[in-house]
């Protein structure tokens, strides 16, 4: 994907106006990693399709792991505040795990082909920002097909 193309994306991204309830309510991190994890399940669900984006999942978990990292390192700290720190770790993977039964049987309402341009756009997407865009828009019940990387 070309830098115009991703340029393109984000702009038409930052213009939707509708958030979906569920991301709203998540903090940035929650939000990165149950993005992340949406990605990875629902590429496993497409890997046998002529869809499959599990390259894509894999440059978008190489050039955001930082940030991804980052996520994973505040919802530990902040779940440590209630839980100690081995009950943190113990209380990320259940979130975890439950984040990814969520993906279980694919996305609400995008399926393999418009996951695999959403994961091409973030995978070449530059810092936290759209991801979190992102998040706000293919995390919620709504849907409809409001992400624009899946509908170029």
């Amino acid at each position: 994907m070309n830098v115009k193309g991703v340029a393109a994306g984000l702009a038409a991204v930052s213009m939707l106006v509708s958030v979906p309830a569920q991301a709203g309510s998540m903090g940035q991190a929650e939000k990165l990693r149950r993005l992340d994890i949406m990605l990875m399940v629902t590429g496993l669900r497409c890997r046998t399709t002529q869809y499959n984006f599990q390259a894509d999942y894999g440059r978008f978990t190489t050039n955001h792991i930082a940030e991804l990292n980052a996520a994973s390192r505040e919802m530990k700290a902040n779940l440590a505040k209630r839980h100690g720190i081995v009950g943190a770790a113990r209380a990320l993977d259940k979130i975890s795990v439950t984040m990814a039964n969520d993906y279980g049987n694919g996305h609400p309402w995008l399926g393999c082909d418009q996951l695999k341009k959403v994961a091409s756009g973030l995978a070449a997407a530059k810092g936290s920002g759209p991801l979190v865009e992102a998040a706000d828009q293919l995390l919620g019940e709504g849907g409809g097909g409001q992400y624009t990387y899946a509908r170029r």
